[in-house]
C-alpha cells in the first residue's frame, strides 16, 4: 500500500470513500426494486440468507477469503480502497436498507412505478461509482481485484487486453451462483454483467488521461 499523502492522494481518497458508500446505497435501492442487484451482491445476499447472516457480515467474510488469494498472487492491487470496499459497501447497504424501511417507511413490495424509481438511479450510480472507486488508484476490493488479476495474467502471456471479456465471464459466474443460492438476481444483474467491464475500462482510460495531465503539470 502506498500511503504517501499528497493533495492528489487526499482528493482521490475521499472520492473513493464517497464512491463505495454510494455503491452500498445503490445496492439497497436495487434490492428494493426487486429486479436484481450487482452479481457479487446477488451472490452474497443468497448465501448470507441461507447461512442466517446479515449481508454486511457475510460480505466482509467473503472478501477476507478472496483477499488471501490477492495477497498471494498480486498484492499491489491492495490499497485503502480495498478496505473501504470490504467494510463500507456491505454495511452501507444494511444502513440504507434500514433508513428506507424505518425512516421513509418504504414497503417491502412496491408498485412498478416505485420499483423503477429505485432501479434506474440505483443502476446508473452503482456502475459509475464502482468504476470510479476501482480506478481511483487506492486499490480494489478482493472480488474486483481477482478480475484484474486474471486479465493481467492473460495479458502477460498473450499481450492482449482482455479485461472486458474476463469481467463479463467473471460476473456471469457470480450471477449463476447467486441464482442457485436464491440471491437478488434479476434483469439488472444481467445488465451489470454486460455493463461493468466496459464502464470500468472506459473510466480507467479517463482517469489515466487525467493522471498524465497532472504528472505533466507537475513536471
Amino acid at each position: 500500500m502506498n500511503f504517501k499523502i499528497t493533495k492528489e492522494w487526499t482528493k482521490s481518497f475521499f472520492m473513493m470513500i464517497i464512491a463505495v458508500i454510494l455503491m452500498g446505497m445503490c445496492v439497497s435501492m436495487l434490492v428494493l426494486s426487486d429486479m436484481g442487484t450487482d452479481p457479487y451482491s446477488a451472490m452474497n445476499y443468497g448465501i448470507s440468507a441461507k447461512l442466517g447472516m446479515t449481508f454486511g457480515n457475510y460480505q466482509l467474510i467473503s472478501n477476507l477469503v478472496l483477499l488471501v488469494i490477492v495477497v498471494i498472487f498480486e498484492r499491489n492491487l491492495i490499497g485503502t480502497g480495498t478496505l473501504g470496499n470490504m467494510i463500507l459497501v456491505g454495511y452501507s447497504a444494511d444502513f440504507f436498507t434500514w433508513v428506507f424501511k424505518n425512516v421513509f417507511h418504504v414497503p417491502a413490495h412496491l408498485g412498478m412505478g416505485a420499483r423503477i424509481t429505485f432501479l434506474v438511479p440505483g443502476l446508473i450510480i452503482f456502475v459509475i461509482m464502482a468504476a470510479v472507486y476501482m480506478q481511483s488508484g487506492h486499490g480494489t476490493a478482493p472480488y474486483d481485484a481477482v478480475s484484474f488479476l486474471i486479465s493481467d495474467k492473460i495479458k502477460k502471456y498473450t499481450g492482449k487486453d482482455t479485461f472486458r471479456v474476463v469481467r463479463i465471464i467473471y460476473d456471469l459466474v457470480a450471477t449463476c451462483i447467486g441464482y442457485a443460492a436464491g440471491g437478488e438476481v434479476g434483469i439488472m444483474t444481467v445488465c451489470m454483467v454486460i455493463m461493468m467491464g466496459p464502464t470500468v475500462d472506459y473510466v480507467g482510460r479517463v482517469f489515466e488521461k487525467h493522471r498524465n495531465k497532472v504528472e505533466e503539470a507537475n513536471g
